[in-house]
This record gives C-alpha cells, sequence and structure tokens, in this order.
C-alpha cells in the first residue's frame, strides 16, 4: 500500500499537487485495502481513512497501512477531511458538484483543488506482483466456467439459465459478479442472433442447433477483476460460420503478437483490425480491440486505434477482436494477458480457443 500512495503521489506531483483527497471506492480500496464509504487523505507521510461510524469496525479490520479517524457521515465527513487540507494545492477524484462547492468555498484559495481523476487511474494502470496474482486467480476461475459451459450449453438451455448456474459457480468459486453500465447483467450470454449484439443482455432464447453462443465472463476476486470471452458452437456449424471464426482467432493471434513494451498500444488494435479488414469482414468489427483490467472491468489503457500510448511493463490489458453479423451471430474472443518484459506476456486464460462444436 505504501508503494501505492508513492505511486499515485508520483503522478499528482506532476499536475502540481503533493495531497490527494480521495472519494472513489475503488481508489480508497486501492490505496487502503478497504472498500467502503469514507474519504482517504495522503501526502509523503502518511495515508488517513475518514470512516463513518457504520463503517468503522470493518475499516479496522479490512484497512492496511493507514490511520483511521472515526467520523459521522454527511457533512461532518466533509468537516474531518477538511482540517487536513492547507495551503498546498491538493488533488481529488470527487464526482459530487455539491461536496466540491463546500470544500472550495473554506478554502483561501479555490484554485488549490484541483479535479483530476484520471491522475488515480493512470496510478493504478500498472500493477504490482498482489494485483497480478489476483487478477491470475479471477482469469482461473473463468476459465472453469467456461470448462463448466461445455457441459451445459445445450439445445433448449435459455441464456437466462445459463447465467444463473455461471452466477452460482462463481460464488462457490469465492469469487463476485461485477458488471458495468453498458448492461444490466453480469456476464454476456448471447446465442445466435443475439450474439451480434457485442453487449447484448440477457433473454429467455433458448439455444438452438446452429447458434454461435457468446460467453463473455468478467468477475471479481478479493477486489481484482479479469475479463474473458469465448463463442462455442452448437450443433452442426456451417463451413462459412467455421471460416468467419478462424478469422477472429487469427486475429487475436495478431493481437497477442502485437504486445511489446514501448509500442504504441494502438498498434495492438491495428493488427487485430487490419486481419479482419484483410479477410474482407472490417466493417463487422464493430469495437476497439480491449481495455485495461484491474479493479474495474474497464479502465486505462484503452486498446483502440488512435492511442499513442506506450505499453509498459506490468499492464494488464484484454485483447478481444470480433465480427458481429446483424440478425444473425456473432463471435468474440479475449484473454486478460500482462505485459511483460520485451515481447513477452502472460496470458491469463489458458482454455482453448479452437471452436468448440458443443
Amino acid at each position: 500500500m505504501i508503494n501505492r500512495r508513492k505511486r499515485v503521489l508520483d503522478h499528482l506531483n506532476e499536475i502540481g499537487c503533493n495531497k490527494g483527497v480521495v472519494f472513489q471506492p475503488e481508489n480508497i480500496f486501492y490505496l487502503t485495502g478497504f472498500w467502503g464509504e469514507g474519504v482517504v487523505v495522503i501526502d509523503n507521510d502518511k495515508t488517513i481513512l475518514f470512516s463513518p461510524q457504520l463503517e468503522y469496525n470493518r475499516a479496522k479490520n479490512e484497512s492496511k497501512y493507514c490511520e483511521i479517524v472515526r467520523t459521522e457521515r454527511g457533512d461532518k465527513l466533509i468537516d474531518a477531511v477538511k482540517k487536513e487540507l492547507d495551503a498546498r494545492k491538493f488533488c481529488s477524484d470527487c464526482r459530487e458538484y455539491q461536496i466540491v462547492d463546500k470544500i472550495r468555498k473554506e478554502l483561501v484559495y479555490q484554485e488549490n483543488m484541483i479535479l483530476d481523476e484520471n491522475q488515480f487511474l493512470k496510478a493504478r494502470m500498472i500493477k504490482d506482483d498482489e494485483e497480478i496474482k489476483l487478477i491470475s486467480h479471477s482469469a482461473k476461475i473463468i476459465d472453469k466456467l467456461f470448462q463448466f459451459c461445455t457441459h451445459e450449453i445445450k439445445i433448449g438451455v435459455t441464456e437466462r439459465k445459463l447465467q444463473a448456474k455461471l452466477i452460482f459457480e462463481t460464488f462457490e468459486n469465492n469469487a463476485t459478479t461485477t458488471s458495468y453500465n453498458m448492461t444490466i447483467n453480469p456476464f454476456i450470454i448471447a446465442g445466435g442472433p443475439n450474439g451480434s449484439f457485442p453487449h447484448a443482455n440477457i433473454s429467455d432464447r433458448e439455444f438452438q442447433t446452429g447458434d454461435f453462443i457468446v460467453v463473455d465472463l468478467t468477475l471479481r476476486y478479493n477486489g481484482y477483476i479479469a475479463d474473458a470471452t469465448r463463442t462455442f458452437g452448437l450443433g452442426k456449424i456451417e463451413k462459412k460460420q467455421e471460416r468467419i471464426y478462424n478469422i477472429v482467432k487469427e486475429s487475436q493471434k495478431k493481437g497477442l503478437e502485437a504486445v511489446k513494451i514501448g509500442t504504441e498500444i494502438g498498434n495492438i488494435d491495428k493488427s487485430c483490425r487490419e486481419f479482419i479488414s484483410d479477410s474482407g469482414y472490417g466493417k463487422y468489427f464493430i469495437h476497439s480491440t480491449g481495455h485495461g483490467i484491474g479493479i474495474e472491468v474497464h479502465e486505462p489503457p484503452w486498446i483502440r486505434k488512435e492511442n499513442k500510448e506506450l505499453l509498459k511493463k506490468n499492464m494488464t490489458i484484454t485483447i478481444e477482436p470480433g465480427i458481429y453479423i446483424e440478425s444473425k451471430f456473432g463471435i468474440r474472443i479475449e484473454d486478460s494477458i500482462l505485459v511483460r518484459e520485451g515481447k513477452k506476456i502472460t496470458n491469463f486464460n489458458s482454455f482453448t480457443k479452437d471452436l468448440l462444436v458443443l
């Protein structure tokens, strides 16, 4: 946690701040190991977690390497935090106007409060050993769930029924589900024409022979997320479908081969996209190639063609090209990976990417 605080402060120093005031639960967890209501203040000397009474005992049990100050909720919590603010500039990830306004009104120099959530996200892009270990474990659970799918995907089973079984298995493996703004379900399970929606919602459609079934799983283990997708065939798959599947598979391989420390992140997207375009399906690849993973499902770096940021050691990202044929089917193959020295990577997911027809 001390190294994480230093990493965050290094980024805050770049914008002239030597103190951070943290409101978002993801960033509080990153700095303290506690996920819950509160506010964290960091500087070069210390980390202070301000915790309301109802969270105080849990914060004591779960947080690490920080001082804990018990407060009341609401305005009294903010009043306690303000006592730690001085004439120096500080950066905050706060998203609530009323809180920002209350703090700024009582500052001698209102410009001393800088709102820049990106600095915290930049710090989180580089993972430490403990974070890597947890993401790896999450990915291993996902691999188990893919194996589970090979027994459970059958003609007549619904998307909703499969999701329910996968959620049960997730919790049986000491993990939790997660979701994000683009979906209202923890998992994406899309059979047949529903697979043509990259962020399909779960339906009661039954799986049918000839379906491609997209299974996109994101889950959290001890706070950290892995994200992977496999596309299964059911019954009899046409030759054209198989050919398109193999285009996506080869595209993903091209993306993995493009991973190299110091290369522009956009080159990964370019490698995947050019192969699909050269194969005649460019207009059917309708999203970016991937994203960072960690405490959130989607976090920087963004694997898209215009991103000129450079890949760095210990970034954790997904590579997930896809082809989506409207009203017919979709295919996506995704792994969570770790960027290592040179052109080396660790692929957290080991479940086969060969086409499995169940």
